[in-house]
């Protein structure tokens, strides 16, 4: 019954593995994470986004200073009801004739270029989004990135023990016909064995699942494969200290070139108390009397009461706006000193549990299991203590590994909040 069940089990374990090594080998492409971010500014739609925005306000900036059209009118001019007098040439009362006229508006100096200095600090502000984008897409890269580099290395422990445990299995089957091993310890292993086999899938839809969120980030069919790099060097930062006060990050950024663009705003609105001019010429093509002339200048009074109260009320509101944007950007600059003390903080502390189970807690586990396997070759020990052993290095391993991932993932946290590229 034993052997039986063991060879169903190792045809499916064959099956696995089969499948693990086939996807693994058609990882024919290499990616680094710096190589991802790459990938992902240069073709990731939101960030093109914004390169269109930016163009956007370059290609309206140079028409800020163009003038409005020129307008031109014609038309019949001081013609009597009664007709029969445009007959009487020498008639003074005879005035008609037909007016053709031209007038175009100058508009202020001062005014156009105002609004072009408005215009043209707009594209910071797109700038500074577009950077602070990149930023966001980088750390949840980092997030994928971990997912899989941490997931790959449980796989490759859930491997090995599969293999050690098998060995196990076998050894203690064997003895188990010379009433050297228990039954229900055997059948205990048996279902050890299909917990891996489970934590196995597990881990191969992390895998998969980090490479179909990294192929979205980078714009590419989601079923393109690749390998990632076998070793991530942890920082120092927690041993560090950052100047928080010269904090620079483009959300912060973002918000200061929005006041800013309010200011040039407010500054262009300013602007409309100052007068514009135009010009008018009119010919008078007579009928009765010799043809005439005009030319008129005109300028604009915007100082008058009502007229200057609509600039004025929006000149006011932009102050108020400004005002609210200052207290932003300090809410902001607080939050991102917390969350960069907070992360360091945590740093510190993961880093010790992770250092501990490094150096203490698994050479310890280590040092139990290989006791326990001498005493159960020499047979002074039991299977049911070995596998109790090979179990809590095994769990003290993934414990490891998911600290790891903790650490890892509370160092990309930390990068997002200092935007570090």
């Amino acid at each position: 019954m034993i052997k039986k069940i063991n060879r169903k089990y190792f045809f499916y374990l064959a099956i696995s593995f089969l499948l693990v090594k086939f996807s693994f080998a058609q990882d024919t492409t290499h990616l680094s994470l710096s190589t991802i971010f790459q990938k992902i500014e240069s073709s990731y739609p939101e960030i093109q986004m914004y390169e269109a925005k930016i163009k956007s306000i370059q290609a309206q900036s140079e028409g800020a200073k163009s003038w409005m059209p020129p307008s031109a009118s014609f038309g019949i001019d001081r013609f009597p009801y009664d007709f029969m007098m445009l007959k009487s040439k020498d008639d003074p009362m005879n005035q008609a004739g037909f007016m053709f006229s031209v007038e175009q508006m100058i508009p202020n100096p001062t005014k156009l270029s105002s609004k072009q200095n408005y215009i043209n600090s707009l594209s910071s502000v797109q700038q500074n989004n577009a950077e602070w984008t990149k930023n966001i897409l980088r750390s949840r890269a980092k997030f994928f990135y971990y997912q899989r580099y941490v997931a790959e290395k449980k796989l490759k422990i859930t491997k090995e023990n599969m293999n050690l445990l098998n060995l196990f299995i076998g050894t203690a089957e064997e003895r188990y016909k010379y009433n050297q091993s228990d039954l229900n310890t055997i059948y205990k292993a048996q279902a050890k064995l299909q917990d891996l086999k489970n934590m196995q899938s597990m881990l191969l839809s992390e895998i998969s699942e980090s490479n179909i969120g990294l192929n979205i980030l980078m714009n590419r069919d989601l079923q393109i494969l690749f390998s990632i790099d076998t070793l991530i060097l942890l920082h120092n930062y927690e041993k560090f200290t950052i100047d928080t006060s010269a904090l620079k990050r483009n959300d912060i950024a973002s918000v200061e070139s929005s006041i800013q663009s309010m200011k040039l705003n407010q500054t262009w609105m300013g602007s409309s108390k100052k007068p514009d001019f135009g010009i008018k010429v009119q010919h008078m093509q007579m009928l009765g009397m010799p043809n005439q002339f005009s030319v008129m200048g005109m300028v604009t009074i915007p100082i008058v009461p009502w007229s200057a109260k609509m600039y004025k009320s929006d000149i006011k509101s932009m102050g108020f706006d400004i005002d609210a944007m200052q207290k932003e950007k300090e809410t902001m600059k607080l939050m991102a000193m917390q969350m960069i003390r907070e992360k360091l903080i945590m740093l510190k502390y993961e880093k010790e549990q992770l250092l501990n189970y490094e150096n203490e807690i698994i050479p310890a586990y280590q040092k139990n299991m290989e006791a326990s396997l001498i005493s159960y070759k020499q047979n002074t020990g039991s299977f049911f203590i070995l596998l109790d052993a090979w179990d809590m290095i095994l769990m003290k391993q993934m414990e490891y590994l998911n600290k790891l991932n903790t650490v890892l993932k509370l160092e990309a946290e930390y990068e997002y909040e200092i935007e570090k590229k």
